[in-house]
């Protein structure tokens, strides 16, 4: 499977080229739904916009779904260039939108593609990008007790708690990259953890911090 990259938080940035004002919204998507809502939230707040043009690259079932709009600029010259940067950054998970306010001085073609381009081009410049790669997600279950104690665990062994369910006993889902899963069920079996239950569930991309 491959590697790619995504971005940690959403992002709002602007230029201006010739009087026209162009407005980058780079937003963290998680599915074509989800997308697509974020979609008509931009264009709601920036209703008065001429134009909103679109691309976004996410996955779903392993699977990439790409989609773009010009919005009304001439064909090719913002939603396409936009995808294409977001595919040669291996980018997923993604969202850009640029509302651009016409400042009266036509740009043409090419300056509307460098445009566009530039605007994604400063907001993935000024974004903090993670790596995703291929990982496992599991449930732990255990007494309230040892929670801190798997906290400290789950810290010093690169493992995420992603979600934490307070019931009777506490319920975690957990990820963690491949080479990480053996060693937990490992320390599970062994019982150097104190968990009461412990479930792979499926595999799936993670987050990853890329080192600097």
């Amino acid at each position: 499977m491959n590697k790619f990259l995504t971005i940690k938080n959403n992002i709002e940035t602007e230029i201006v080229v010739k009087k026209s004002k162009f407005i980058a919204n780079f937003i963290k998507v998680s599915s074509k739904e989800n997308a697509e809502a974020e979609i008509k939230k931009i264009k709601k707040k920036y209703f008065d916009a001429r134009h909103n043009c679109i691309s976004y690259r996410v996955l779903e079932d392993e699977k990439i779904i790409e989609r773009f709009s010009d919005d009304g600029e001439p064909s090719g010259t913002a939603g396409s260039p936009m995808l294409n940067i977001l595919q040669k950054n291996n980018l997923v998970g993604v969202l850009i939108v640029v509302t651009r306010y016409f400042g009266g001085i036509l740009l043409g073609t090419g300056g509307l593609v460098r445009a566009y381009s530039d605007s994604l081009l400063k907001a993935i410049e000024e974004s903090e990008l993670l790596e995703l790669i291929i990982g496992t997600e599991c449930q732990a279950t255990l007494e309230y007790s040892n929670f801190e104690k798997f906290k400290y665990y789950c810290k010093n062994n690169d493992i995420n708690i992603k979600d934490t369910c307070y019931t009777e006993e506490i319920v975690c889902k957990i990820e963690m990259e491949e080479d990480k899963k053996e060693r937990l069920l490992k320390d599970y079996e062994l019982k150097n953890i104190n968990l009461l239950d412990l479930k792979v569930l499926s595999k799936k991309y993670i987050e990853k911090s890329i080192k600097k």
